[in-house]
């Protein structure tokens, strides 16, 4: 394998731990809430409400503006129609206060020794350099699908990487614990990692973890990718 110059990273899932953290916000403001079935339902809009830029029904939108959609149709739902909008924008900025998996930061700081690291994600730029700040993510750059204007997985993300550092796709690697953004990132010829995270969803709801020998490595944790990769 030739060592790749540019390491791009999903986050939500792969870098921070979205269920814990939204489960111990909503938990601890309203404790009267399921927030395991909170979190979960929040997640679950992503990708339709996303789908909705995609086709054009909405224009272009901040993922922000996103989670503000889908979590304005689940307050009632869940008994909560009554916070006030204060409220609710706090509430809605959790996405900005996701903690890290444990081995997160350690990793990225020995892949910045030989790589250069930068965030590859649906959020938005203010959402992940606040998210950076709260976890101590130490990022060379934040790409965010905000600079492209276009989300994942739109081949103009993963090529976008590669336009911004002037480097061929095959020398930028994308690092993911989903198989479809990895799948979409080597149809544009990136090289590919794949991180287990087998409790995004929750202790208690472990995620099958597929080893595709498509991937160029599958890695444990970020530590395990720095042991790979020699650093």
């Amino acid at each position: 394998m030739t060592p790749p110059r540019i390491l791009a990273f999903d986050v939500f899932g792969t870098v921070v731990n979205w269920h814990d953290s939204i489960v111990r916000e909503v938990r601890a403001l309203y404790p009267q809430v399921d927030a395991d079935a909170f979190a979960l339902a929040w997640r679950a809009g992503y990708q339709p409400t996303m789908q909705r830029v995609r086709s054009g029904e909405l224009g272009w939108t901040l993922l922000d503006d996103l989670h503000r959609i889908i979590l304005d149709e689940l307050l009632p739902r869940f008994g909560l129609g009554y916070l006030p909008e204060a409220e609710k924008l706090h509430l809605n900025q959790v996405w900005h206060r996701l903690d890290a998996w444990p081995d997160v930061v350690e990793g990225l700081t020995r892949l910045k020794t030989g790589h250069t690291v930068c965030s590859l994600s649906n959020g938005n730029t203010g959402l992940l350099t606040n998210m950076a700040r709260h976890a101590g993510l130490p990022w060379d750059r934040i790409l965010s699908a905000e600079d492209f204007h276009a989300y994942k997985p739109d081949p103009a993300t993963y090529l976008g990487v590669a336009r911004v550092f002037g480097v061929a796709p095959g020398e930028v690697m994308m690092v993911a614990t989903h198989q479809d953004d990895l799948a979409a990132a080597r149809a544009c010829g990136l090289a590919t990692a794949y991180v287990e995270r087998p409790h995004e969803f929750g202790a208690d709801r472990p995620k099958y973890v597929k080893a595709d020998p498509a991937n160029t490595l599958h890695a444990r944790s970020f530590i395990h990718l720095a042991e790979l990769l020699g650093c």
